[in-house]
């Protein structure tokens, strides 16, 4: 059975983003589950890989490229990072109730067949910028003061243009063909979307959520 990877970007009405919170996601427990790994020492193992290509040209397949065990490692590193608890599935469920309809200015959603959109964009930034991103690993919550706060971080990182913006979106499809089964993602969306949304949240007076999910 084949796995989709998904990250949906979406405004939520500013006045339902505490309620969202304090109903879904008990106050003893703020911070992100990461059992059984060292985040630590995955980020600085990341920080030291991260100039290299952890991936080699694929000697089967035209323009794919093979993973190596560098590739594997990050994978599970990111995947590592995502909380599968019951509170937190609760509140992405609640949250995506409060999504627009369709998307647009308000929302942005990548699928991908076997990858993770988000761990593709993460490979291809880097662990330092991935880090000035809101929330944890592409998940967040943010009403609409803070999305305000994050927007000049999230713009830096992905306003990307030239050789930067280039090499970026190259390293998208290396993670979409090496890890996953999507040749023909949309890498530039994977960067515009998310700031187009946050954009708008700013205009509108919105909070804004993120999340990963896998189906």
């Amino acid at each position: 059975m084949s796995v989709t990877g998904v990250w949906v970007v979406g405004t939520v009405p500013d006045a339902r983003v505490r309620d969202l919170l304090s109903r879904a996601v008990p106050e003893s427990s703020p911070t992100p589950l990461t059992a059984g790994c060292d985040v630590s020492a995955e980020l600085a193992r990341w920080r030291a890989k991260a100039p290299e290509s952890l991936f080699k040209p694929s000697t089967t397949v035209p323009g794919s490229w093979t993973a190596g065990d560098d590739a594997f490692r990050l994978s599970a590193f990111i995947d590592s990072c995502y909380d599968d608890s019951e509170h937190a599935e609760s509140l992405r469920d609640a949250v995506m109730d409060e999504f627009p309809p369709d998307a647009g200015q308000g929302l942005f959603a990548a699928v991908a067949r076997k990858a993770g959109p988000f761990s593709a964009l993460a490979y291809a930034l880097g662990p330092d910028a991935v880090m000035r991103l809101p929330g944890w690993f592409g998940d967040f919550l943010l009403d609409a003061e803070q999305v305000r706060a994050r927007l000049p971080a999230a713009k830096e990182t992905l306003a990307l243009t030239g050789v930067r913006r280039r090499d970026v979106v190259e390293r998208i499809h290396v993670w979409m063909t090496g890890l996953g089964d999507d040749p023909d993602h949309d890498a530039d969306e994977l960067l515009d979307g998310p700031l187009r949304v946050l954009h708008h949240a700013v205009r509108t007076g919105q909070g804004v959520a993120g999340q990963v999910r896998w189906y």
